[in-house]
């Protein structure tokens, strides 16, 4: 059986290589010079593979399809399997405090050329500087590429996309394989950023005095949904692993805005209780009672048609419930990540579209996020291991007749 995998990264390596292990004749074709660049890219500070806690739990992480279909998936392959499979390659890893899965060395380029050389032992083939154009259904499918010199048509008895989102667009991940999808009637979601910064119209004071400072140990919320961590203030807005769990609950606000609680671990009676015999000059006089940092004072001193606190109760008030509107994400080219994508109604249970048999999805193509902490990358993992399945499981059903 012959599978072409469109797009090198994560997820398109990962189903070459679960294609391979069952015994199909597997090419990888991606419009770069080499294959995995996302991944090196992710892993500059580290590359989080995945996250140590209960697969039940790594479910719900995972906004699109459900959590039923990601308990399912991440069954194909979850973080413990993501972590023997690095063993395998001979890449030591650990888990961090927070549960965050990361290799021995901390670097991602030893990993790739590893799982590269390890692919091309089994056979696969890679075939770069081929920039998908389309695909055509006769007795097979045909695929159309343009690569540097010429324009292209291979057959493949079956084929994986994985061809990414549209965050980080210099490493292969442009979005512009929805125009090709779209044409052949596949409906998807549009892509939106994700795991990204968001916008805010701050005070030119307040950025004289802290832009680039972090609020550390704060939690914040947009709606219902909260998120604890930190955030980092920055020219344009805030950034940080806050904002960025809370991007599916922002997108959905008709008029973005987080409430962010500067002191989550004491009460606002506790902290009032610590301003006994203050009777002006709260705010200066919080800094040490309540040990704000320059951020926090800074993000009170410059709120919204600020006065002087009057009391201590107010600054609490304040302080528990500093409220923030946004004015829109940064730009998807500057994301972590993307949302939207190929809706799940269009997939089958094997990741195959329902509109194109024989052709099958992986990775931030589908329309699904979760934040960042390993979750992206076991994400690619999972859907690359089920779509390889799924192409096997055709042809093997082609085959049969």
């Amino acid at each position: 059986m012959n599978i072409a995998i469109i797009g090198g990264g994560p997820a398109g390596l990962r189903a070459a290589e679960i294609a391979a292990a069952g015994g199909a004749a597997v090419a990888v074709y991606d419009a770069k010079a080499s294959v995995g660049r996302k991944f090196l890219v992710a892993g500059r500070g580290g590359l989080n593979l995945t996250k140590d806690e209960p697969r039940a739990e790594f479910a719900t992480r995972y906004h699109g399809g459900g959590d039923e279909m990601w308990a399912g998936l991440l069954a194909d392959c979850d973080a413990e399997a993501l972590r023997a499979w690095a063993a395998e390659l001979g890449i030591e890893t650990f888990a961090a405090k927070n549960g965050r899965v990361y290799p021995r060395g901390m670097k991602a380029a030893p990993l790739l050329r590893r799982w590269v050389q390890r692919l091309r032992e089994r056979g696969v083939h890679f075939a770069m500087h081929h920039r998908w154009l389309g695909i055509e259904r006769g007795k097979e499918w045909t695929l159309d590429f343009q690569t540097k010199d010429e324009r292209r048509t291979i057959p493949a008895d079956a084929v994986i996309l994985a061809l990414g989102g549209a965050s980080w667009p210099d490493t292969g991940s442009d979005g512009a394989w929805t125009s090709i999808l779209t044409r052949l009637g596949v409906y998807i979601t549009p892509l939106a950023p994700a795991n990204c910064g968001w916008k805010v119209p701050w005070p030119p004071a307040l950025l004289d005095a802290v832009e680039g400072q972090p609020l550390k140990n704060i939690v914040a919320r947009a709606g219902d949904v909260e998120a604890a961590g930190e955030l980092l203030i920055t020219q344009y807005g805030l950034e940080g692993g806050a904002i960025y769990e809370l991007c599916p609950a922002l997108r959905a606000m008709p008029v973005p805005r987080i409430a962010i609680d500067l002191k989550p671990g004491q009460t606002a009676e506790q902290l009032v209780a610590k301003m006994a015999g203050v009777r002006e000059h709260f705010l200066a006089k919080a800094r040490d009672r309540w040990r704000l940092s320059d951020a926090a004072l800074a993000l009170l001193a410059h709120r919204p048609r600020r006065r002087p606190f009057a009391s201590a109760e107010s600054l609490a008030a304040e302080t528990k419930n500093c409220i923030l509107r946004l004015t829109g994400p940064r730009p998807i080219g500057e994301a972590i990540s993307s949302a939207g994508g190929v809706r799940w109604d269009e997939l089958d249970d094997a990741l195959m579209l329902r509109r194109l048999p024989g052709v099958f999805v992986a990775g931030e193509m589908i329309d699904w996020e979760a934040p960042t902490g390993g979750y992206l990358i076991q994400g690619c993992f999972a859907t690359g291991t089920r779509a390889a399945r799924g192409a096997l499981g055709y042809g093997a059903s082609v085959a049969a007749g």
